[in-house]
């Protein structure tokens, strides 16, 4: 089923609240409205929140202004 050369894990990286939000330069609070919006995935382990750095990244992709050119913001 998985090969040797691909790991199941090898690419999976989690953040915590606090390090997801430096990443994405939010506040925790932003990223908690982001869970609550349905835009952004979460997975809870007892009372903390944990993101995969994959979904963060393709959170950020997916808000790319797509027709603006860099600079004429």
């Amino acid at each position: 089923m998985f090969s040797e050369k691909e790991p199941l894990f090898e690419n999976l990286v989690w953040l915590n609240s606090k390090d997801a939000a430096n990443y994405l330069r939010k506040t925790v609070g932003a990223l908690r409205v982001l869970v609550c919006r349905g835009q952004l995935k979460a997975y809870k382990w007892g009372r903390r929140l944990y993101f995969k750095k994959a979904e963060l990244d393709r959170l950020l992709e997916s808000s790319l202004m797509k027709g603006a050119k860099y600079g004429s913001i």
